[in-house]
């Protein structure tokens, strides 16, 4: 009898630590496939296919100078290349920057402050805005 309760007690608590270990699988699964990406990424935006970084394909997309460009680089590359910013520049102005910004945060979840965002806007209006 004795023996049938220690076995029950065990098996009781087999979906807890299953739930566990399967949710630590799935944050470490997440992690592990975030690092991927940014590593894809940081390869694509160097033009290299390989992690010898063998024959680049495009050039490395560096952004103007000045204030705020830094947070402008750190949180638009989480999502997509830089090459975004200076391909469509010559279609946007400030109102434009705005709306796409607000795009960014509210359909595609970008995590972008209110005050991080003015920050970036103003960058991009200040030195990417081709359109009058």
């Amino acid at each position: 009898m004795r023996e049938s309760r220690i076995a029950l007690a065990i098996t009781a608590g087999v979906p807890a630590i299953t739930t566990g270990v399967l949710a630590a699988t799935a944050v470490a699964l997440a992690v592990a496939m975030g690092v991927l990406a940014l590593t894809a990424g940081a390869r694509a935006q160097a033009g290299t296919s390989s992690a010898s970084g063998a024959s680049p394909a495009v050039e490395i997309t560096e952004l103007k100078d000045g204030p705020g460009r830094e947070l402008t680089v750190g949180r638009c590359l989480i999502c997509h290349s830089l090459e975004y910013i200076p391909a469509n520049a010559p279609a946007m102005n400030r109102a434009a920057w705005q709306k796409t910004i607000d795009k960014m945060r509210q359909r595609f979840g970008a995590p972008i402050t209110d005050d991080e965002a003015k920050q970036v806007l103003d960058y991009l209006a200040a030195n990417y805005s081709g359109k009058s």
